[in-house]
Protein backbone atom coordinates (compact mmCIF):
# COMPACT_ATOMS: atom_id res chain seq x y z
CA UNK A 1 0.00 0.00 0.00
CA UNK A 2 1.70 3.06 -1.05
CA UNK A 3 -0.13 5.66 1.17
CA UNK A 4 0.32 3.19 4.15
CA UNK A 5 1.66 4.71 7.20
CA UNK A 6 2.08 4.32 11.18
CA UNK A 7 2.14 6.12 14.18
CA UNK A 8 4.65 5.62 17.51
CA UNK A 9 3.28 6.88 20.29
CA UNK A 10 5.67 6.79 23.03
CA UNK A 11 5.36 8.24 27.02
CA UNK A 12 7.62 10.46 27.95
CA UNK A 13 9.40 9.16 30.75
CA UNK A 14 6.63 7.11 31.60
CA UNK A 15 7.12 5.94 34.89
CA UNK A 16 8.32 9.02 36.59
CA UNK A 17 5.33 10.86 34.76
CA UNK A 18 2.97 8.59 36.36
CA UNK A 19 4.32 9.42 39.75
CA UNK A 20 3.70 12.94 39.17
CA UNK A 21 0.16 12.80 37.80
CA UNK A 22 -0.99 11.87 41.16
CA UNK A 23 1.52 14.36 42.77
CA UNK A 24 1.60 17.49 42.02
CA UNK A 25 4.65 18.62 44.53
CA UNK A 26 6.71 16.89 42.10
CA UNK A 27 6.14 19.40 39.08
CA UNK A 28 9.48 20.61 37.86
CA UNK A 29 11.93 18.36 40.41
CA UNK A 30 13.90 15.58 39.50
CA UNK A 31 12.11 12.16 39.87
CA UNK A 32 13.48 8.67 39.29
CA UNK A 33 11.90 5.39 40.16
CA UNK A 34 14.00 2.14 41.08
CA UNK A 35 14.27 -1.16 39.77
CA UNK A 36 12.95 -4.00 42.25
CA UNK A 37 14.28 -4.07 45.96
CA UNK A 38 15.27 -0.58 45.20
CA UNK A 39 18.46 -1.55 43.40
CA UNK A 40 19.43 0.58 40.66
CA UNK A 41 17.50 4.00 38.45
CA UNK A 42 15.29 2.72 36.17
CA UNK A 43 13.68 5.64 35.30
CA UNK A 44 14.48 9.24 35.07
CA UNK A 45 12.67 12.55 34.46
CA UNK A 46 14.20 15.04 32.25
CA UNK A 47 15.20 17.12 35.74
CA UNK A 48 16.79 14.02 37.23
CA UNK A 49 19.10 13.44 34.08
CA UNK A 50 21.43 16.11 34.86
CA UNK A 51 22.78 14.31 38.10
CA UNK A 52 21.82 10.44 37.72
CA UNK A 53 22.43 8.04 34.79
CA UNK A 54 20.50 5.13 33.71
CA UNK A 55 21.47 1.95 35.79
CA UNK A 56 23.17 4.05 38.59
CA UNK A 57 23.00 2.07 41.99
CA UNK A 58 21.24 3.52 44.51
CA UNK A 59 23.19 2.80 47.63
CA UNK A 60 25.56 5.25 45.40
CA UNK A 61 23.60 7.73 44.78
CA UNK A 62 21.68 7.80 47.73
CA UNK A 63 23.30 11.06 49.19
CA UNK A 64 23.47 12.90 45.66
CA UNK A 65 19.49 12.58 46.00
CA UNK A 66 19.58 14.10 49.21
CA UNK A 67 22.01 16.65 48.32
CA UNK A 68 19.74 17.72 44.88
CA UNK A 69 16.55 17.18 46.71
CA UNK A 70 15.50 14.26 44.19
CA UNK A 71 12.73 12.49 44.91
CA UNK A 72 12.75 8.97 44.87
CA UNK A 73 10.13 6.19 44.43
CA UNK A 74 10.00 2.51 44.49
CA UNK A 75 8.41 0.75 41.00
CA UNK A 76 4.98 0.62 41.28
CA UNK A 77 3.81 -1.58 38.85
CA UNK A 78 0.51 -2.00 39.31
CA UNK A 79 0.13 1.89 38.85
CA UNK A 80 1.86 1.79 35.47
CA UNK A 81 0.12 -1.31 34.15
CA UNK A 82 -3.08 0.00 34.82
CA UNK A 83 -2.12 3.63 33.26
CA UNK A 84 -0.79 2.27 30.25
CA UNK A 85 -4.11 0.25 29.52
CA UNK A 86 -5.97 3.54 29.95
CA UNK A 87 -3.53 5.58 27.10
CA UNK A 88 -4.04 2.41 24.89
CA UNK A 89 -7.87 2.73 25.78
CA UNK A 90 -7.59 6.17 23.79
CA UNK A 91 -4.88 4.81 21.13
CA UNK A 92 -7.56 2.43 20.06
CA UNK A 93 -10.47 5.27 19.41
CA UNK A 94 -7.99 7.45 17.80
CA UNK A 95 -6.59 4.90 15.54
CA UNK A 96 -8.22 4.63 12.20
CA UNK A 97 -6.77 1.35 12.02
CA UNK A 98 -5.39 -1.40 14.25
CA UNK A 99 -2.98 -0.73 17.72
CA UNK A 100 0.02 -3.15 18.48
CA UNK A 101 0.79 -2.80 22.55
CA UNK A 102 4.75 -2.40 21.97
CA UNK A 103 5.74 -2.00 25.39
CA UNK A 104 4.16 -0.58 28.89
CA UNK A 105 5.07 3.24 27.77
CA UNK A 106 5.27 2.55 23.25
CA UNK A 107 2.30 1.54 20.94
CA UNK A 108 2.11 1.31 17.21
CA UNK A 109 -1.01 2.82 15.33
CA UNK A 110 -2.00 2.43 12.01
CA UNK A 111 -3.02 5.99 10.64
CA UNK A 112 -3.09 4.85 7.08
CA UNK A 113 -6.59 6.64 6.51
CA UNK A 114 -5.31 10.68 7.56
CA UNK A 115 -4.62 11.84 4.96
CA UNK A 116 -0.98 12.93 4.88
CA UNK A 117 -1.53 16.95 5.13
CA UNK A 118 -3.18 16.15 8.59
CA UNK A 119 -1.02 13.46 10.22
CA UNK A 120 1.01 16.34 12.43
CA UNK A 121 -2.24 17.77 13.60
CA UNK A 122 -3.49 14.07 14.34
CA UNK A 123 -0.32 13.63 16.35
CA UNK A 124 -0.71 16.82 18.21
CA UNK A 125 -4.58 16.36 19.02
CA UNK A 126 -3.59 12.79 20.42
CA UNK A 127 -0.92 14.17 22.75
CA UNK A 128 -3.07 16.30 23.81
CA UNK A 129 -6.33 13.85 24.82
CA UNK A 130 -4.07 11.50 26.15
CA UNK A 131 -2.22 14.83 28.54
CA UNK A 132 -5.93 15.96 29.11
CA UNK A 133 -7.43 12.69 29.99
CA UNK A 134 -4.33 11.03 31.74
CA UNK A 135 -2.11 13.66 33.11
CA UNK A 136 0.39 11.57 30.43
CA UNK A 137 2.98 13.59 28.55
CA UNK A 138 3.50 11.87 25.08
CA UNK A 139 5.67 12.25 22.06
CA UNK A 140 4.10 11.05 18.63
CA UNK A 141 6.56 9.46 15.55
CA UNK A 142 4.60 9.16 12.26
CA UNK A 143 6.23 6.99 9.18
CA UNK A 144 5.51 4.93 6.01
CA UNK A 145 6.88 1.93 8.19
CA UNK A 146 7.65 1.19 11.50
CA UNK A 147 11.01 1.41 12.03
CA UNK A 148 10.93 5.13 10.61
CA UNK A 149 7.92 6.06 12.86
CA UNK A 150 9.94 4.56 15.74
CA UNK A 151 12.96 7.28 14.48
CA UNK A 152 10.25 9.74 14.14
CA UNK A 153 9.54 9.61 17.57
CA UNK A 154 12.91 9.81 18.77
CA UNK A 155 13.48 13.08 17.12
CA UNK A 156 10.06 14.36 18.28
CA UNK A 157 11.56 13.29 21.60
CA UNK A 158 15.15 15.37 21.02
CA UNK A 159 13.94 18.36 18.90
CA UNK A 160 11.94 20.67 20.86
CA UNK A 161 11.24 22.73 17.34
CA UNK A 162 8.91 19.52 16.37
CA UNK A 163 6.67 20.28 19.87
CA UNK A 164 6.53 16.52 20.58
CA UNK A 165 5.19 15.19 16.91
CA UNK A 166 7.27 14.41 13.87
CA UNK A 167 6.48 12.90 10.30
CA UNK A 168 8.67 11.27 8.33
CA UNK A 169 5.88 9.95 5.96
CA UNK A 170 7.48 12.09 3.20
CA UNK A 171 11.15 11.52 1.19
CA UNK A 172 12.06 15.26 1.81
CA UNK A 173 11.44 14.82 5.45
CA UNK A 174 13.53 11.95 5.46
CA UNK A 175 16.19 13.32 3.20
CA UNK A 176 16.31 16.37 6.13
CA UNK A 177 16.71 14.06 9.20
CA UNK A 178 18.34 11.09 8.45
CA UNK A 179 21.64 12.24 8.37
CA UNK A 180 21.10 14.22 11.64
CA UNK A 181 20.59 10.86 13.52
CA UNK A 182 23.77 8.54 14.84
CA UNK A 183 23.24 4.47 13.24
CA UNK A 184 23.45 3.50 16.77
CA UNK A 185 19.78 5.37 17.42
CA UNK A 186 18.09 3.40 14.41
CA UNK A 187 15.30 0.80 15.97
CA UNK A 188 17.38 -2.63 15.98
CA UNK A 189 20.67 -1.85 15.68
CA UNK A 190 22.84 -2.91 18.56
CA UNK A 191 26.55 -1.76 19.45
CA UNK A 192 27.90 -5.16 17.82
CA UNK A 193 25.89 -3.84 14.43
CA UNK A 194 27.23 -0.47 15.17
CA UNK A 195 30.70 -1.12 15.04
CA UNK A 196 30.54 -3.29 11.82
CA UNK A 197 29.11 -0.46 10.43
CA UNK A 198 31.51 2.14 12.01
CA UNK A 199 34.66 0.34 10.01
CA UNK A 200 32.76 0.60 6.71
CA UNK A 201 32.01 4.44 7.17
CA UNK A 202 28.18 4.05 7.99
CA UNK A 203 27.93 6.65 10.80
CA UNK A 204 24.21 7.90 10.46
CA UNK A 205 20.58 6.71 9.28
CA UNK A 206 20.91 8.15 6.31
CA UNK A 207 24.10 5.96 5.79
CA UNK A 208 22.26 3.09 6.32
CA UNK A 209 18.99 3.77 4.08
CA UNK A 210 21.52 4.15 1.53
CA UNK A 211 23.60 1.46 1.88
CA UNK A 212 23.19 -1.67 -0.39
CA UNK A 213 20.70 -4.51 1.04
CA UNK A 214 22.58 -7.08 0.09
CA UNK A 215 25.63 -5.96 2.38
CA UNK A 216 23.38 -5.35 4.93
CA UNK A 217 22.45 -8.51 4.88
CA UNK A 218 26.17 -9.94 4.94
CA UNK A 219 26.87 -7.82 7.86
CA UNK A 220 23.24 -7.92 10.09
CA UNK A 221 21.24 -11.05 8.50
CA UNK A 222 17.85 -10.61 7.27
CA UNK A 223 17.46 -8.12 10.08
CA UNK A 224 19.69 -5.40 9.23
CA UNK A 225 18.28 -6.28 5.31
CA UNK A 226 14.64 -5.32 6.63
CA UNK A 227 15.87 -2.52 8.73
CA UNK A 228 17.56 -0.82 5.18
CA UNK A 229 14.25 -1.70 3.28
CA UNK A 230 12.02 0.22 5.95
CA UNK A 231 14.00 3.20 6.21
CA UNK A 232 13.84 3.76 3.07
CA UNK A 233 10.18 3.33 2.93
CA UNK A 234 9.41 -0.18 2.09
CA UNK A 235 7.25 -1.35 4.86
CA UNK A 236 8.42 -4.90 5.99
CA UNK A 237 7.22 -5.46 9.38
CA UNK A 238 3.03 -5.50 9.97
CA UNK A 239 1.26 -4.97 13.30
CA UNK A 240 1.04 -7.51 16.06
CA UNK A 241 -2.11 -6.90 17.19
CA UNK A 242 -2.65 -10.51 18.71
CA UNK A 243 0.53 -11.31 20.54
CA UNK A 244 2.12 -14.55 19.48
CA UNK A 245 1.55 -17.48 22.00
CA UNK A 246 3.98 -16.98 24.72
CA UNK A 247 6.60 -20.05 24.53
CA UNK A 248 8.45 -19.55 27.88
CA UNK A 249 7.30 -18.06 31.20
CA UNK A 250 9.60 -17.14 33.91
CA UNK A 251 8.72 -15.69 37.78
CA UNK A 252 12.69 -14.46 39.12
CA UNK A 253 12.74 -11.91 42.64
CA UNK A 254 15.85 -10.80 43.97
CA UNK A 255 15.64 -11.15 48.04
CA UNK A 256 14.98 -8.47 50.70
CA UNK A 257 17.50 -10.35 51.98
CA UNK A 258 19.21 -12.89 52.00
CA UNK A 259 18.16 -16.50 52.18
CA UNK A 260 20.06 -19.28 54.24
CA UNK A 261 17.41 -21.33 55.19
CA UNK A 262 15.44 -24.31 53.35
CA UNK A 263 11.99 -23.30 55.18
CA UNK A 264 11.97 -19.78 53.37
CA UNK A 265 13.81 -20.83 49.92
CA UNK A 266 10.31 -23.28 49.68
CA UNK A 267 8.06 -19.93 50.80
CA UNK A 268 10.00 -18.39 47.98
CA UNK A 269 9.62 -21.01 45.16
CA UNK A 270 6.42 -21.80 45.82
CA UNK A 271 5.48 -17.99 45.76
CA UNK A 272 7.20 -17.96 42.27
CA UNK A 273 5.56 -20.84 41.25
CA UNK A 274 1.79 -19.90 42.33
CA UNK A 275 2.48 -16.25 40.60
CA UNK A 276 3.18 -18.47 37.30
CA UNK A 277 0.72 -20.67 37.54
CA UNK A 278 -1.87 -17.27 37.43
CA UNK A 279 -0.08 -16.07 34.32
CA UNK A 280 -0.46 -19.38 32.26
CA UNK A 281 -3.86 -20.03 33.38
CA UNK A 282 -4.53 -16.29 32.46
CA UNK A 283 -2.70 -16.95 29.13
CA UNK A 284 -5.01 -20.20 28.25
CA UNK A 285 -1.43 -22.12 28.74
CA UNK A 286 -0.31 -25.53 30.25
CA UNK A 287 3.57 -26.66 31.16
CA UNK A 288 4.74 -30.12 31.32
CA UNK A 289 8.13 -29.07 33.36
CA UNK A 290 8.99 -26.33 35.40
CA UNK A 291 12.85 -25.74 36.19
CA UNK A 292 13.94 -23.74 39.24
CA UNK A 293 17.50 -21.75 39.99
CA UNK A 294 19.00 -20.34 43.15
CA UNK A 295 22.08 -18.27 43.43
CA UNK A 296 24.35 -16.05 45.69
CA UNK A 297 25.23 -12.50 44.84
CA UNK A 298 28.53 -12.36 42.72
CA UNK A 299 29.25 -9.20 44.27
CA UNK A 300 29.47 -10.25 47.92
CA UNK A 301 32.44 -11.63 49.55
CA UNK A 302 32.07 -15.69 50.81
CA UNK A 303 30.95 -18.53 49.18
CA UNK A 304 29.34 -18.82 46.10
CA UNK A 305 26.61 -21.07 44.81
CA UNK A 306 24.76 -21.52 41.59
CA UNK A 307 22.21 -23.96 41.09
CA UNK A 308 18.93 -25.44 38.97
CA UNK A 309 16.85 -28.11 38.32
CA UNK A 310 14.38 -29.45 36.05
CA UNK A 311 10.89 -31.30 37.25
CA UNK A 312 8.83 -32.89 35.26
CA UNK A 313 4.99 -33.05 35.90
CA UNK A 314 3.11 -35.97 34.90
CA UNK A 315 0.87 -34.16 32.90
CA UNK A 316 0.35 -30.61 31.50
CA UNK A 317 -1.30 -28.14 34.16
CA UNK A 318 -1.56 -24.75 34.94
CA UNK A 319 -2.81 -26.16 38.63
CA UNK A 320 -0.98 -23.95 41.15
CA UNK A 321 -1.03 -26.57 43.49
CA UNK A 322 0.89 -29.24 40.80
CA UNK A 323 3.32 -26.61 40.37
CA UNK A 324 4.41 -25.57 43.54
CA UNK A 325 4.88 -29.13 44.42
CA UNK A 326 7.49 -29.61 41.69
CA UNK A 327 9.00 -26.61 42.22
CA UNK A 328 9.24 -27.15 46.09
CA UNK A 329 10.49 -30.60 44.93
CA UNK A 330 13.23 -29.03 42.55
CA UNK A 331 14.55 -26.72 45.47
CA UNK A 332 14.73 -28.97 48.18
CA UNK A 333 17.07 -31.10 45.46
CA UNK A 334 19.56 -28.16 44.77
CA UNK A 335 19.35 -26.17 48.02
CA UNK A 336 22.69 -26.52 50.14
CA UNK A 337 23.71 -25.29 53.52
CA UNK A 338 26.14 -22.62 54.53
CA UNK A 339 25.52 -20.46 51.38
CA UNK A 340 23.59 -16.68 51.42
CA UNK A 341 21.29 -16.80 48.76
CA UNK A 342 20.65 -13.41 46.51
CA UNK A 343 17.87 -15.08 43.93
CA UNK A 344 15.68 -17.69 43.17
CA UNK A 345 13.03 -17.97 40.15
CA UNK A 346 11.49 -20.58 37.92
CA UNK A 347 11.42 -21.00 34.32
CA UNK A 348 8.72 -22.85 32.58
CA UNK A 349 9.33 -23.69 28.70
CA UNK A 350 7.61 -25.13 25.48
CA UNK A 351 4.49 -24.02 26.62
CA UNK A 352 1.29 -25.47 25.28
CA UNK A 353 -2.55 -24.46 24.95
CA UNK A 354 -4.32 -25.64 27.53
CA UNK A 355 -5.95 -29.10 27.29
CA UNK A 356 -4.14 -29.76 23.93
CA UNK A 357 -1.20 -32.42 25.28
CA UNK A 358 -1.50 -35.89 24.85
CA UNK A 359 -3.55 -37.15 28.46
CA UNK A 360 -1.72 -39.86 30.26
CA UNK A 361 -3.39 -42.97 30.13
CA UNK A 362 -4.04 -43.36 33.58
CA UNK A 363 -4.77 -39.82 34.87
CA UNK A 364 -2.91 -38.85 38.45
CA UNK A 365 -5.51 -36.14 38.87
CA UNK A 366 -9.30 -35.04 38.49
CA UNK A 367 -9.03 -32.11 35.77
CA UNK A 368 -12.86 -31.00 36.05
CA UNK A 369 -12.16 -30.85 39.76
CA UNK A 370 -8.72 -28.71 39.71
CA UNK A 371 -9.93 -26.56 36.84
CA UNK A 372 -12.86 -25.79 39.22
CA UNK A 373 -10.69 -24.89 41.96
CA UNK A 374 -8.33 -22.74 39.53
CA UNK A 375 -11.38 -20.78 38.22
CA UNK A 376 -12.65 -20.10 41.87
CA UNK A 377 -9.18 -19.17 43.03
CA UNK A 378 -8.23 -17.06 40.30
CA UNK A 379 -12.47 -14.98 40.71
CA UNK A 380 -11.77 -14.28 44.57
CA UNK A 381 -8.39 -13.12 43.62
CA UNK A 382 -9.71 -10.93 41.11
CA UNK A 383 -12.39 -9.53 43.13
CA UNK A 384 -10.31 -8.78 46.24
CA UNK A 385 -6.74 -8.38 45.03
CA UNK A 386 -4.10 -10.99 44.31
CA UNK A 387 -2.71 -12.91 47.54
CA UNK A 388 -6.06 -12.90 48.62
CA UNK A 389 -6.17 -16.60 48.60
CA UNK A 390 -2.75 -18.55 48.10
CA UNK A 391 -1.52 -21.89 48.99
CA UNK A 392 -0.62 -22.10 52.61
CA UNK A 393 3.08 -23.36 51.27
CA UNK A 394 3.57 -19.63 49.75
CA UNK A 395 4.13 -18.48 53.81
CA UNK A 396 2.28 -15.10 55.07
CA UNK A 397 5.26 -13.23 56.55
CA UNK A 398 7.99 -13.44 53.48
CA UNK A 399 10.21 -12.12 55.23
CA UNK A 400 12.76 -12.54 51.74
CA UNK A 401 10.32 -10.48 49.64
CA UNK A 402 11.15 -7.82 47.12
CA UNK A 403 11.29 -4.53 48.98
CA UNK A 404 9.27 -1.24 47.97
CA UNK A 405 10.33 0.95 50.73
CA UNK A 406 9.26 3.94 49.02
CA UNK A 407 6.52 2.91 46.25
CA UNK A 408 3.66 5.49 46.14
CA UNK A 409 -0.12 4.61 46.78
CA UNK A 410 -1.97 2.06 43.67
CA UNK A 411 -3.94 4.81 43.14
CA UNK A 412 -6.07 3.85 40.43
CA UNK A 413 -6.76 -0.21 41.16
CA UNK A 414 -7.19 -0.17 45.23
CA UNK A 415 -10.15 1.82 46.86
CA UNK A 416 -8.08 2.09 49.87
CA UNK A 417 -5.56 3.96 48.10
CA UNK A 418 -7.28 6.36 46.36
CA UNK A 419 -5.87 9.96 45.76
CA UNK A 420 -7.08 12.32 48.64
CA UNK A 421 -7.77 15.83 48.09
CA UNK A 422 -8.56 18.53 50.72
CA UNK A 423 -10.37 21.99 50.64
CA UNK A 424 -9.10 24.76 52.22
CA UNK A 425 -9.98 28.30 53.15
CA UNK A 426 -13.90 26.94 53.23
Amino acid sequence: MADRAFALVDGNSFYCSCEEVFDPTLAGRPVIVLSNNDGCAVARNRFARRWIGMGDPYFKIRDLCERKNISVFSSNYTLYGDMSARMNTIYRDFATGEVEVYSIDESFLSVSLVSPDERVAFGRDLRATVLRWTGIPTCVGVGPTKTLAKLANHLAKKNDELAGVCDLTSAAARDRWLPRVPVGDVWGIGGAAQAKLSRIGVETAADLRDMPARLARSLMTVVGEKTVFELQGLSCLDLEVLAPQRKGCAVTRSFSSKVTDLPDMLEAVATHATRGAEKLRRNGLETGHISVFMHTSRFEAGPACSASRTVHLPETSADTLDLVRAAQAGARAIFREGFRYAKAGIVMDDLVPAGSAPRPLFEQRDRARSEALMEAIDTINGRFGRGAITPAAAGIRRDWQTKFEMRSPRYTTRVDELPSARARGL
